[in-house]
């Protein structure tokens, strides 16, 4: 498996990363356990060293998962985990509401580290950036407790590109993660070129638009109960049919070059930026190796504004995400 440098942080990971939400979490019924926790053993075994969940993704369960399973690759693997919302006393899924409190990022990096069964939490993100608490004290926070050897990395997730720029002046930022991909392309508005400038990786999740871009899904698909996609506009079936166009240009890429939609997609990701790692999610061993292959496609700078190109001029119908949630991003 390839290497990449997150930035200029002198953290390296496997080019492609894990991300381990959907094996618990957003997507319907979560996987078997005794499944999931071989899927991500062999994801190690394969070369991955990156594994992405967080304290929400349950909540709880998903951290509990990535922590029993990876135990025994302690100081082979990085993992990244997440910090930022108000839970549900009752444990059930959803949140109350956006917290980066100094007192409830403490107590959520506790319950990580407990649930994640290490001594200090790789690589730690905002998970959404809380209007009513001043992104230096989230920054200071957080470093006050890589001092104290509780964490070793800061990162941010959906956050604006004057945000970043606060928060690394106070705690250097080692990595942002945004979703990003042919289907959204925000990041390259401001995000993109202001971790360029200051030397921070970039972690896309949905690399493949939430499943959209494997070629898998059209305006038939039906979803499982608990299936957030069930509320995306993006994911509405007159959405998924005419989006359907983008997939189509994948394949067709794809023919050429002997890959499939999904591996384009990640591959053309990879080609944007050398510090940009993509954590695309699976519950499936074939998925996985899949999505690793596209660490062997490497487009000519021919083929990269061809499909730049075309991409472009196909507009993407639907938002990614119901307006409320969407709301609390790029803050």
């Amino acid at each position: 498996m390839k290497q990449r440098e997150l930035g200029r942080s002198g953290l390296k990971v496997s080019a492609i990363g894990l991300g381990c939400m959907g094996m618990s979490f957003g997507y319907g019924k979560p996987g078997d356990r005794g499944e999931m926790l071989a899927l991500l053993r062999k994801a190690v075994e394969l070369g991955v060293t990156f594994f992405d969940t967080a304290e929400v993704y349950g909540p709880y369960t998903n951290e509990d998962l990535v922590g029993e399973a990876l135990a025994p690759f302690r100081g082979q693997v990085v993992i990244a985990t997440k910090f930022g919302f108000r839970l549900r006393d009752d444990g059930q899924p959803g949140f109350l509401g956006v917290d980066s409190s100094p007192g409830r990022i403490r107590q959520a990096v506790e319950g990580s580290l407990r649930r994640l069964r290490v001594e200090a939490i790789d690589l730690l993100y905002q998970h959404r950036v809380d209007p009513k608490v001043p992104i230096e004290d989230v920054a200071g926070t957080v470093g006050d407790l890589i001092r104290e050897g509780k964490v070793k990395r800061f990162g941010l997730s959906e956050a604006g590109a004057a945000t970043i720029r606060r928060a690394h002046a106070v705690q250097p930022v080692t990595a942002v993660q945004s979703e990003y991909s042919l289907w959204f392309r925000r990041p390259e508005e401001e995000v993109l070129p202001t971790c360029e400038e200051l030397g921070i990786g970039f972690v896309p999740f949905s690399p493949l638009g939430k499943g959209f871009l494997t070629g898998k899904i059209d305006e038939k698909t039906q979803f499982e109960n608990g299936d957030f996609r069930n509320i995306v506009p993006r994911f509405a079936p007159e959405a998924r049919r005419r989006n359907r166009a983008l997939v189509e240009l994948l394949e067709t890429f794809g023919r050429r070059r002997g890959a499939t939609a999904a591996q384009v997609a990640l591959a053309w990701l990879l080609a944007q930026k050398p510090w940009i790692v993509p954590i695309p999610g699976t519950t499936k061993l074939a998925r996985l190796e899949e999505n690793l292959g596209a660490t062997e496609i490497e487009f000519t700078a021919e083929e990269l504004r061809e499909l730049h190109e075309a991409a472009a001029g196909i507009p993407i119908e639907g938002g990614r995400y119901p307006e409320e949630i969407e709301k609390m991003t790029y803050l």
